[in-house]
C-alpha cells in the first residue's frame, strides 16, 4: 500500500512542535506493516538547506498563480517530497510566522497551493507518485480533501489527524474566489465558518476518517468546553472519530545511544544520570543546590499552563529545589520567568528559544519535567521524560492523563506510578503536586524505583502504527468495493480501536 502524507513539517527538516516527531516517525514504523509512505513537504528555506541532493521529478504549474518544481529526496529514512515555491517557502522565518513572530499574512495561499499540489500529486499527476490513501496533517493540508472531492470529484480515501484542534486555519471569506474551488465547497457543508473559511472545517467535513493523537483528546473535543467552536462540526463526524495514541521514535529518543547528552545510560545504570544532571546545571548556570531539579520544556502559552510556571518555581524554591525553563512564547510569561529568576538566581534559570540538543540534555538531567497543560491532544515530551528516567508532573487532562500513571500511595505500593497528575488544572493543584513530588524525592530509593518504572513505559510506535496499519487497510478495502461513493463513512472498523 501507498500512502502520500502531506504536512507541514517534519522531523529533521523542520520542526515547530510534535507534529514533525509525528511526521518524521510513522512512515518508520508503518514499513514494517508493508505500507510505504511519501512525505510531501513545502520547501521552506530550512528544508531546502538540509536537502541539498534532492532531485527534480517532475513541474507542477497553476498552483493558484504559482509554479512548482516538485523534487524528491530521502533524509533519516524518509522518502520525501519537497514543493519549491520560492515566492511561497523560501523566506525568512519559520514555517508559519516571520522573523518577528507575527503568521505570515499569505498563509492562506501558501497552504491552500500546497494543498492543491498534494490532490493533484494523490491523482497520479506524476507518475513517480503513488497513493492509496492520502493522510493529511492539521489546518495547513486540511484543503487536500476538499480539492480531492469539490474540485476533481474524487473519491479516493482520506484520513485527517488533529495534532491541535486549536488551530484551524481561519480567514475572511474574501480569500474563496482565490481558492479554485467550485461555490459549493462553500456551503456550511464545508468550508464555511461564521461568514468566513475555514480550512480545518472543510478537511473534518470531506475526509472519510478523523483521527486525533489520543482517544481522550477524541473525547474531550466533542464537548464545547474543548471543541474550540468545532465540537458540532465533530459531532456529525462521531462514527468516524478516532483517537490513537502517538509514539515516539525510540532510536533518536534513547538514553542508552543518545549522542546529544554527556553521558549515556539506561534503567540499570541510573547512577550516571548524575552527569547529565551536573552539565545541565551547569549550562544554566547554577550551582547544586541537593534539592530536586526541575524542568519545563514548553511552548511558553495559555494552553501549556506556562503562565502558572513561575508560581509553581516559588514552590519548588520554598522546597529546596531548582527550576530551569526552555521555552519561547508570550511576552509577558517570558516576563514573568525572568522576574522569578531575577528574584531566584542560584535556583531559578530561563533560556528563551529552541534547540533539539537542549531538549536532550534537559530531559536526561532534570528530576522533574513539568506539563501543566490545560488541554494536551497527546504530549511528547512526558513519553521523552520517561523514558530518560525524568519523572513526568502533568494536568490530567488528553493524552497526559492516558500516559502518565499518577504516583498516588496505593500505585507507589504496587510499584505501578510513573508519574505525578494534578486536577483541577489551576496554581493550588498545580503547586499541591509540586510539594508531592519534592516530599518524594527525600527518599532516593524509592525515587530510582519511580524512575525505573517509568523508564520500562513502552510508547515506542509499534502499537500505534499497528491501528494505522488497520485503518489504512479497511479504508482501502471499503474503497476497493464501494468506489464511486461519496464520502466513504468505513463501517467496519478493526477490534482494539478506542473511540467518541
Amino acid at each position: 500500500m501507498n500512502v502520500l502524507s502531506t504536512v507541514s513539517e517534519v522531523f529533521p527538516l523542520i520542526k515547530t512542535g510534535g507534529l514533525a516527531d509525528v511526521a518524521g516517525a510513522l512512515p518508520k514504523a508503518l514499513r514494517s506493516h508493508g505500507i510505504l509512505v511519501s512525505t510531501l513537504v513545502p520547501g521552506y528555506r530550512a528544508v531546502l538547506e538540509h536537502l541539498p541532493r534532492r532531485s527534480p521529478v517532475a513541474r507542477l504549474d497553476g498552483l493558484l498563480g504559482h509554479d512548482a518544481v516538485l523534487s524528491r529526496a530521502e533524509a533519516d529514512g524518509l522518502d520525501l517530497l519537497v514543493l519549491e515555491i520560492p515566492e511561497l517557502y523560501d523566506r525568512p522565518g519559520g514555517p508559519y510566522l516571520d522573523g518577528e513572530g507575527r503568521d505570515h499574512p499569505d498563509n492562506w495561499l501558501r497552504f491552500a497551493a500546497f494543498s492543491l499540489a498534494g490532490a493533484r500529486l494523490a491523482l497520479g499527476e506524476v507518475l513517480a507518485v503513488r497513493a492509496d490513501i492520502v493522510h493529511v496533517h492539521d489546518w495547513q493540508t486540511a484543503l487536500v480533501p476538499v480539492y480531492l472531492r469539490y474540485a476533481f470529484r474524487s473519491s479516493l480515501p482520506v484520513v485527517c489527524t488533529v495534532h491541535n484542534l486549536a488551530f484551524q486555519g481561519q480567514f475572511s471569506f474574501d480569500i474563496a474566489g482565490r481558492l479554485g474551488l467550485p461555490d459549493a465547497a462553500f456551503g456550511i457543508e464545508c468550508l464555511e465558518y461564521y461568514g468566513g473559511v475555514g480550512f480545518l472545517k472543510g478537511g473534518l467535513l470531506s475526509s472519510d476518517v478523523v483521527t486525533t493523537v489520543s482517544p481522550t483528546y477524541a473525547r474531550e473535543i466533542l464537548s464545547p468546553e474543548l471543541g474550540m467552536g468545532l465540537d458540532g462540526v465533530l459531532q456529525t463526524r462521531r462514527s468516524a472519530l478516532y483517537g490513537i495514541v502517538n509514539g515516539i521514535d525510540s532510536d533518536i529518543w534513547n538514553p542508552a545511544s543518545d549522542p546529544l547528552v554527556p553521558r549515556r545510560y539506561d534503567a540499570r545504570s541510573l547512577p550516571r544520570r548524575q552527569a547529565n544532571r551536573a552539565a545541565m546545571l551547569s549550562h544554566f548556570g547554577l550551582g547544586d543546590a541537593g534539592g530536586p531539579l526541575f524542568a519545563a520544556l514548553t511552548r511558553l502559552a495559555w494552553q501549556k499552563g506556562a503562565d502558572m510556571i513561575p508560581d509553581a518555581a516559588e514552590e519548588v524554591v520554598q522546597h529546596g529545589g531548582q527550576f530551569v525553563v526552555c521555552g519561547q512564547g508570550d511576552a509577558a510569561i517570558e516576563d514573568a520567568l525572568r522576574d522569578c529568576a531575577r528574584r531566584h538566581p542560584d535556583r531559578v534559570a530561563v533560556h528563551i528559544g529552541y534547540s533539539e540538543e537542549l531538549a536532550h540534555l534537559i530531559v536526561s538531567g532534570c528530576d522533574v519535567l513539568v506539563q501543566p497543560s490545560r488541554f494536551e491532544p497527546c504530549g511528547l515530551t512526558q513519553l521523552y521524560a520517561m523514558r530518560y528516567g525524568a519523572i513526568p508532573l502533568v494536568g490530567r487532562t488528553g493524552g497526559l492523563s492516558e500516559t502518565i500513571i499518577d504516583a498516588n500511595e496505593a500505585a507507589m505500593a504496587r510499584a505501578v506510578a510513573t508519574g505525578f497528575q494534578f486536577h483541577p488544572i489551576e496554581p493550588h493543584s498545580f503547586r499541591e503536586a509540586v510539594r508531592r513530588a519534592c516530599e518524594a524525592f527525600e527518599d532516593r530509593e524509592a525515587w530510582a524505583s519511580l524512575q525505573r518504572q517509568a523508564m520500562k513505559a513502552d510508547f515506542s510506535w509499534d502499537r500505534s502504527a499497528f491501528q494505522y496499519a488497520q485503518l489504512f487497510e479497511a479504508l482501502q478495502a471499503a474503497w476497493q468495493a464501494t468506489a464511486g461513493l461519496l464520502p466513504a463513512e468505513p463501517e467496519q472498523i478493526p477490534s482494539g480501536w478506542t473511540g467518541p
